[in-house]
């Protein structure tokens, strides 16, 4: 499997999230004081002045609204934060009444701190380069890399690493460095960066890296794609993440089970999304009831094409289920369980979400819909952004799913299907196929929808006489040049 991941501890991203937490208008005021104290606490244990005074500075922090000149910081700091926080905060500084408390003895305390330490990692490789050699020289100045990527200095963790990455030779510890490259922009919010990255790690991988590596990358690029809104080429790479995950510095098991069912979700046709999503055993076993759950362990549930769809219940008669919270399946027959224990996750919304969607019962799909919104999309700093746009897709696989089943279709009787108003489905629609995303029109005197839909026949003879006409009118052009050419000659 190759050796063990190097440089994988710092940024702790769990940080990254309570950050977004704090200025998150869709958190509980508890949610938010448990992820002040949990920062508060990471800031003085970890001794991470720098990362303290970007967020709690009272000239410039980006978190912090007290104090004098308000302002005037809150100018200062839209114009030096970089572009790349957008999702490292849900809100700009000042539209909120979010504050974190600065303390200028504890900042001179940290700095005085990190000071000590930065002359020991001096004083450590000075000794390396005259009594060892050069690994103990590149581990002084890694430990140096790890120590601005934990106390939060985004440039300084950046140049240190690219540092250590210029004078290492062994493949493995290349593309941990650079994944750590990619967890500190991700950290920070740095989409570019992590592109850029992201598509430097690729190469080192196909180059010759092992197969743990192969799979800690899928995990790290499905997670960009999925900030990025690619949820087409985010969804294969999550969903194969899921029997072999490792990255627990990226994020939890539970956090990657949503991101994969999400993305799943809106981005795969519906026999991938049977096969892949709603049958997949591991996302069964997190998302069924206690029976599948069960039987996903047990590997007795497949989820390859002989998974019959009359083994499926109708969700209007089935019986209430507890809620599922999170399963660690990489911990199953394991003696390498991640060091922290996840906290139960409630994952009923994103279960009915998933059962309802294939099912067809939309007024239940609606209801999943909007909890899922409120339970996750919302609260998610990798999501929140794309919140509204991922509702309106998810309505609209809805509405193509049930219209591509008839021909003429009630507008009373679909809209009772969803469970909304004639008026709303009517205004929703409209959107929909003015943008030529459903093909129907809509009938308000007759109160039907008729669906329009493709005749492939008809569309490959179009496509032949439309490019039959592109090659008679480049034959002729091509023509008129061969006769004038021989005109000149004669």
């Amino acid at each position: 499997m190759g050796s063990d991941p190097q440089y994988a501890k710092y940024p702790d991203l769990s940080l990254a999230q309570d950050i977004f937490t704090l200025t998150n208008p869709s958190s509980t005021h508890n949610t938010r004081q448990a992820s002040l104290h949990k920062l508060q606490n990471a800031i003085s244990e970890h001794k991470m002045a720098p990362l303290y005074r970007y967020l709690a500075h009272p000239a410039d922090g980006i978190l912090n609204v007290s104090g004098e000149g308000s302002a005037r910081r809150t100018s200062i700091s839209n114009t030096r934060r970089p572009n790349g926080t957008a999702s490292m905060v849900a809100r700009r500084r000042g539209s909120g009444t979010f504050d974190f408390p600065w303390d200028e003895q504890l900042y001179e305390k940290l700095k005085a701190e990190n000071e000590e330490e930065l002359e020991s990692f001096q004083k450590e490789e000075e000794e390396a380069a005259e009594k060892a050699g050069d690994t103990e020289v590149q581990a002084a100045r890694g430990k140096r890399a790890e120590f601005w990527a934990r106390v939060g200095d985004k440039e300084k963790a950046l140049s240190a690493y690219e540092a250590v990455f210029e004078k290492t030779g062994v493949l493995g510890t290349k593309i941990d460095l650079v994944l750590a490259i990619i967890r500190v922009g991700i950290f920070f919010g740095d989409r570019l960066g992590v592109k850029k990255n992201v598509d430097r790690a690729k190469t080192l991988v196909e180059s010759g890296g092992d197969w743990d590596r192969r799979n800690r990358l899928k995990a790290y690029q499905g997670l960009h794609l999925l900030t990025t809104r690619s949820y087409n080429l985010a969804a294969p790479l999550l969903l194969d993440s899921l029997s072999t995950f490792t990255s627990y510095e990226l994020c939890s098991y539970s956090s990657l089970v949503v991101y994969s069912v999400l993305a799943g979700s809106i981005s795969l046709k519906r026999v991938d999304f049977k096969t892949k999503v709603h049958d997949a055993p591991e996302i069964r076993a997190i998302l069924g009831d206690g029976e599948d759950k069960l039987s996903a362990l047990s590997g007795a549930i497949s989820s390859g094409p002989g998974a019959g769809d009359e083994e499926m219940k109708d969700i209007s008669s089935a019986t209430p289920t507890p809620a599922p919270t999170a399963v660690n399946l990489t911990a199953l027959g394991s003696s390498t369980a991640p060091q922290e224990v996840e906290a139960p996750v409630d994952f009923t919304p994103l279960a009915g979400l998933v059962r309802s969607l294939y099912v067809g019962n939309y007024q239940a799909f609606f209801l999943a819909l909007a909890a899922v919104e409120e339970n996750f999309l919302s609260q998610d700093r990798y999501l929140y952004e794309h919140r509204g746009w991922f509702v309106r897709e998810m309505r609209l696989r809805g509405y193509q799913q049930l219209l591509q089943s008839y021909r003429v279709v009630g507008l009373g009787s679909m809209a009772n299907d969803f469970g909304v108003s004639v008026n709303f489905l009517d205004r929703d629609l409209a959107k929909f196929i003015a943008a030529d995303r459903i093909p129907c029109t809509i009938d308000r005197v007759n109160k039907i929808i008729e669906t329009n839909r493709p005749d492939d026949k008809n569309k490959q003879y179009a496509d032949v006489v439309k490019q039959g006409d592109g090659l008679i009118t480049k034959l002729q052009k091509y023509g008129q040049a061969v006769r004038l050419r021989g005109s000149e000659r004669g």
